[in-house]
């Protein structure tokens, strides 16, 4: 349990605005500015790190410059689409220069012997594609939503959380999966 709220805290900023950027122009410049905020707080803290710190930094001021200062509705209008774009391409750049994001969240609570193990480091890589595809899909999904090539708003909402949560749900399940297959290879050795 304690790993998940971990991973909702790594979250935060994009979850925030998630919450509130939506129904007005007011709750997308709010939403833009509260994230903006939280990542910069959750940055100096050390709460929010690596990759996804940098992702969110660069997306919230760009976005919060260009939709709040200049009322740009081009970027208003591709919000969805740029947001998972935005996470899709860093992780996927993550996991192209051999730093997936997830290495900064489970160097956490794993012994540093094993970080350069190629077992931890393939964990991290299998993970962080799991998040970069999940984030991949979103960015289709909320770019059919916008053309209104979707058939309801609630499907692409239900679509689109159930991958996050299925992804999140994953993120805690897949390395006890490991630990688990390699005590009873251990055991049965």
């Amino acid at each position: 349990m304690m790993g998940f709220l971990k991973l909702l805290l790594a979250f935060a900023p994009w979850l925030s605005f998630l919450i509130i950027a939506h129904g007005s122009m007011f709750r997308l410049e709010l939403g833009l500015c509260v994230a903006l905020g939280l990542s910069i707080v959750m940055g100096v803290l050390r709460l929010h790190r690596g990759l996804i710190l940098w992702v969110g930094l660069a997306f919230f001021a760009a976005a919060t410059v260009l939709v709040v200062v200049f009322k740009n509705m081009w970027t208003v209008q591709y919000m969805g689409v740029l947001a998972n774009g935005s996470l899709a391409l860093g992780t996927w750049a993550g996991i192209v220069m051999g730093k997936p994001f997830t290495l900064d969240y489970a160097k956490d609570h794993t012994d540093p012997a094993l970080w350069n193990s190629p077992l931890f480091l393939r964990t991290n890589s299998i993970i962080a594609s799991v998040w970069g595809s999940a984030f991949t899909l979103n960015a289709l999904l909320a770019w059919l939503k916008m053309k209104q090539l979707f058939f309801s708003e609630l499907a692409f909402e239900l679509i689109s959380y159930t991958l996050l949560i299925g992804v999140a749900v994953f993120t805690q399940w897949y390395p006890a999966h490991l630990r688990r297959l390699r005590a009873s290879q251990q055991a049965a050795a």
